[in-house]
């Protein structure tokens, strides 16, 4: 590829962004090599990569999360700045085919199995049960119009302009935190809400302080600031809690060059170079900066209502306690190693990194001086370590464990999404399709080291772990690169954990639809029982 040459503008661009010519020039080779695949071995199970807790462990672990609790050790950190648009992508699509509205023409497309008219008629239907609903109701109301009159009229397009735009609740580009998910019989609360309520359960309770994290989006942080300065001392006096809520942005710096089909630098219609967001991967930034110490990391839109925070609350404090534990031997270790070489002390570390941590020696490992044990095994115990809680593998999109093979890292357990998979292989297909398990972004991070020090957490990303999808921008399409995923790519070489947790602590929304499951509605069915 001939590197292309900047202009003087194009160079003022990137140093406003944050971003160096380096960079750009790095970002633009990945395009031309070829699609980054991972290698999968096989997927990881119970037993093989998957560790299991037994109820007598149970105890142990909830009493090392308590003593942490008190310390002060405990945060959370979570991504919040993606915008709501997926969620409501069926009822958007419909929204821009008005024709599609025409009563008599929306009913024959449903008929005829057209997704987008199918799914506005479930919307219709279950109005009433949307958490929103009200809230709509109120903005329709406000405009001198009568939501139930509205759709016996069947100004359908109306409605969903009142939903979507800002003329309305503006719930198309709203990001999901600031949407509500759950009614109760004297409230409804957002996403962001139940965020605040969930973390004092594994955060906050019997700490001086909650400390919690949202990455949010510049256009939007000023209204989560007010939701915090509305609900944030309801809460507090409710729960006994104290808050230390603060927000960041994500880094211009982070952003990625976009090319054309033919790998050269995209340009917009003012001839200016364009550079679009890196993706979640780009988040490490933000949590490398929160200095921390002991970090649950959770996705915006799962939340549950009250009366599942028991059991989720119940899991989170085990993990945080896993983590404490294997963090404890860990640091001993590492302290054991410095404190002089010997024969003895490797050969108890080794077996340790194989049984508990699942660490993978090189093929010649055993026939290595101990001496270069003692190095590799300093070198790999000397960083971040993350217990990761994975669910049984019901369908549900997302990352998984696995097995993976490199020449830089020999065999380690990664979190691997379905974009990695070369699945023109039939064999790396079939090994995908074998998962047991699957990772809802359930995480608690150790970020210090053995002496109590930050590590950069920068220095453990596997940079050729990166997304390449197409987008399109003034009717044409383009390439956009994505940094290492930050619970793939960003983490690779970190020590990684698998722990199975129940199905019922994982409770995403995906799509608006989701919230007429019944773990999203505040009251449980008859029915239905919580394990």
């Amino acid at each position: 590829m001939l590197t292309p040459a900047f202009t003087e503008a194009e160079r003022k661009q990137m140093e406003t962004l944050g971003v160096t010519e380096a960079q750009v020039l790095d970002q633009l080779e990945v395009f031309n090599k070829s699609a980054f695949y991972v290698r999968l071995n096989r997927p990881c199970t119970v037993g093989d990569g998957i560790h299991q807790v037994s109820a007598e462990d149970i105890p142990r672990y909830l009493d090392l999360h308590e003593e942490g609790v008190r310390k002060g050790r405990f945060s959370k950190f979570v991504p919040a700045s993606g915008a709501a648009t997926r969620m409501f992508h069926s009822l958007l699509q419909i929204y821009y085919l008005p024709y599609f509205l025409e009563p008599g023409e929306l009913h024959r497309k449903a008929e005829q199995g057209v997704s987008v008219a199918v799914d506005f008629l479930l919307f219709l239907e279950n109005l009433k049960r949307f958490p929103f609903h009200e809230d709509l109701a109120k903005a329709v109301s406000n405009d001198g119009l009568s939501l139930s009159r509205m759709i016996e009229e069947h100004q359908y397009r109306l409605i969903l302009e009142y939903l979507l735009t800002e003329i309305g609740l503006a719930y198309g580009v709203l990001p999901k935190g600031l949407l509500k998910f759950h009614r109760y019989r004297e409230e409804c609360r957002t996403a962001f809400e139940e965020h605040l309520m969930e973390a004092v359960d594994f955060v906050g309770r019997g700490s001086s302080s909650c400390r919690i994290h949202f990455t949010v989006s510049p256009e939007h942080r000023r209204r989560f600031e007010e939701l915090l300065e509305q609900v944030g001392p309801l809460y507090e006096a409710r729960l006994g809690a104290s808050y230390s809520v603060d927000f960041s942005l994500q880094k211009p710096s982070t952003s990625t060059i976009a090319v054309d089909r033919d790998n050269r630098p995209f340009k917009d219609r003012s001839g200016q170079l364009v550079f679009r967001p890196g993706g979640h991967g780009a988040l490490l930034e933000n949590l490398n900066d929160l200095k921390g110490d002991l970090i649950y990391v959770k996705n915006v839109d799962n939340v549950a209502p009250d009366r599942l925070k028991g059991p989720i609350g119940h899991w989170k404090r085990i993990l945080g306690g896993y983590l404490m534990e294997v963090q404890d031997q860990v640091h001993a270790y590492v302290r054991r190693l410095l404190s002089g070489i010997d024969r003895k002390t490797t050969e108890e570390v080794a077996a340790f990194a194989a049984e508990r941590l699942l660490l993978q020696f090189p093929r010649a490992f055993q026939d290595w001086p101990w001496e270069r044990k003692y190095v590799f095994l300093l070198g790999r115990l000397n960083r971040p370590i993350r217990v990761c809680g994975v669910v049984k593998n019901v369908g549900e999109p997302g990352g998984a464990p696995f097995w993976v093979e490199d020449k830089r890292r020999g065999l380690s357990i990664q979190i691997v999404e379905k974009a990695q998979v070369r699945f023109t292989s039939s064999t790396q297909k079939k090994i995908w399709n074998a998962s047991t398990h699957f990772n809802p972004v359930d995480l608690v991070c150790g970020v210090k080291d053995f002496e109590g020090r930050h590590f950069d957490l920068r220095r453990y990303v596997d940079h050729d772990a990166v997304f390449i999808s197409e987008k399109s921008k003034d009717g044409r399409t383009l390439k956009a690169l994505e940094l290492p995923g930050l619970w793939n790519g960003a983490m690779a070489d970190w020590i990684s954990v698998m722990v199975e947790v129940p199905r019922i602590t994982f409770n995403p929304v995906k799509t608006v639809f989701d919230l007429l499951k019944p773990e999203h509605q505040a009251e449980a069915k008859h029915s239905e029982t919580v394990v």
